[in-house]
Formats: structure tokens, C-alpha cells, sequence
């Protein structure tokens, strides 16, 4: 399938990447002068966001900032791309904003929600994401919330790409359970030119400020083990993806260039039987 339509995508997401950067620089550059040692307890970030004892503020070429409060490491800020449909910006129709659809809530995000009726093909995908609250020494974030969304297998975004304007297949929220985790059944996304695969999310105090996005206290990106990406793409269905991945790596990707140990999760599972995505997510509540 054609891929340029997401040309500009990748220059948007490219620009805003490069704009943090530079805003994050300045910041770094004025508050360096004041700045005093920081007491380290040791300890690093494991490969599916381990709890760690340090802390320390660290700076990529992205603008990516991983921030260690307490005991527990944040998990790095990024862009929500060109394509976040949580009320920031625009598509054909107007305003993109998954937020405010009845019955977005929901765990099962395959299939659009009306005015929608359409559903993603792809490898069955069961996503569990532990949130964190480094502000109390890590607890579990019970009642916190998560609006995640990810491209479909052919690399297309709903609520943006052609045809899809009116879907929003492969978007939803869901409001943390007491062990602060909250589960999405999906499809394994695509790969698409230009990026690593990768899957969006937005962290918020609360299931009722999840609402608007001007309420969101984490915008982050997370990625899966090359060995499940060669493994996945080399099922029919993604062969467009197998071409796309062949040409990049997480060394030349504009958000995980700067390094993954937060942001890797951990996969089981197969192709066959479908694949079940943990991670831990630390935010500051």
C-alpha cells in the first residue's frame, strides 16, 4: 500500500520533535547554572519501565526529558504527533476529538464508535499498562486514566487518514483498576515510513478530567522488541510493514533515538495466537 501521504505526518511529527528540543535546551541551559548534585540511590531502568533508585534529569536530541522522582522513573515525554484526535487539532471535518464520542470508555478498541462503524484487521492484541504514581513512591495509580490510539496495520491513523476521517477505530480510554492497570484489546499496529512502530497514550489524574486534553499530565510513545516486529511483519497481512522496517531502526527514529528502557515493552505470545504488551508507566500525579 502507498505510504506518502504520510510524508507530511513525518514533518510535522519531525518539527514538533525539534521544537521541543530547542525549548527544552534553553531550559536546560538556564537552570544548569543553578543547578546542585542530586542524591543517587543507584539502580537503573529496567527494559519494560522497572522501578529504579535514583534522581537524576536527562535530556535526549529529541527534546525527550526522563525524569527519576522518589524511587521511580517517569517515563519520558513526548510528541503526540500530528494524529492525537483528542480536541488539539483538525482533520477534513473539523476538530478531531475522540474524547468527547460516546462511548470511547471502553477496553475493546477495534471497532469505531458512532458516527464510525468500521473495524481494524490485524494480529489480536491485548495491551496492559501498569500505571504508576512517582509522586507516593510508586503506588499503583488506581482511578488515574489512559486515552491511547496507534495506527492500524496499514500504517493509517483513524479521524486523519483518507477514507477515515469519520472512524476512530484503535483509539479509546480506560480508567485504571486498583492495581493502577488498565487493559485495551486491539490489533498489532503497523510501521509506517519514517517511524518506528509505536503506540500513543495520554495519562490523566482522573477518568473525569480525561475529557480534555488540556488536562493531561503525561503524553508518551512506547515500542515493542525488534524480534516481535520481524515476527509480526512476516505474517502476509503486514508486508508492507516488513518493507517499511526494513529501512529504520530505533537509532534513526526521532523519539526512541535517545534510548528505549522506559519505553520498551515486554511481548508473549505469537502471531498465530496473538500477542499480549505489558508495561509500567511512571507519571507524577
Amino acid at each position: 500500500m502507498d505510504h506518502s501521504h504520510h510524508s507530511l505526518a513525518e514533518d510535522l511529527e519531525r518539527m514538533l520533535a525539534t521544537q521541543a528540543s530547542r525549548r527544552q535546551s534553553l531550559r536546560w541551559l538556564f537552570a544548569s547554572a543553578a543547578a546542585v548534585p542530586l542524591t543517587s540511590c543507584g539502580g537503573g531502568g529496567g527494559a519494560s519501565g522497572d522501578i529504579v533508585a535514583s534522581s537524576t534529569t536527562s535530556t535526549g536530541s529529541t527534546g525527550t526529558t526522563t525524569t527519576t522522582t522518589g524511587t521511580c522513573s517517569v517515563i519520558p515525554e513526548e510528541t503526540g504527533g500530528p494524529y492525537p484526535g483528542d480536541g488539539t487539532n483538525s482533520n477534513g471535518n473539523g476538530i478531531a476529538n475522540a474524547l468527547a464520542l460516546s462511548g470511547i470508555v471502553r477496553s475493546d478498541i477495534r471497532t469505531s464508535v458512532s458516527p464510525g462503524s468500521k473495524t481494524a484487521a490485524g494480529i489480536p492484541t491485548t495491551l496492559k499498562l501498569q500505571i504508576v504514581n512517582a509522586g507516593a513512591s510508586c503506588a499503583s495509580a488506581a482511578g488515574a486514566a489512559v486515552y491511547l490510539w496507534h495506527c492500524d496495520r496499514d500504517g493509517n491513523y483513524s479521524m486523519y487518514a483518507s477514507g477515515l476521517t469519520s472512524e476512530n477505530y484503535l483509539r479509546g480510554v480506560q480508567e485504571a483498576d486498583s492495581t493502577g492497570t488498565v487493559t485495551f484489546t486491539t490489533v498489532f499496529p503497523g510501521c509506517y515510513s519514517g517511524r518506528m512502530p509505536h503506540i500513543h497514550f495520554e495519562v490523566y489524574a482522573s477518568l473525569a478530567k480525561a475529557t480534555s486534553a488540556a488536562n493531561r499530565v503525561k503524553t508518551s510513545q512506547f515500542t515493542f522488541p525488534m524480534a516481535t516486529l520481524n515476527e509480526a511483519y512476516a505474517t502476509t497481512a503486514y508486508s508492507t510493514s516488513s518493507r517499511n522496517l526494513a529501512s529504520m531502526s530505533y537509532a534513526t527514529d526521532n523519539v526512541f533515538s535517545d534510548g528505549t528502557s522506559l519505553q520498551m515493552a515486554s511481548v508473549s505470545g505469537d502471531p498465530v495466537n496473538g500477542y499480549v504488551v505489558t508495561l509500567t508507566i511512571g507519571v507524577s500525579l
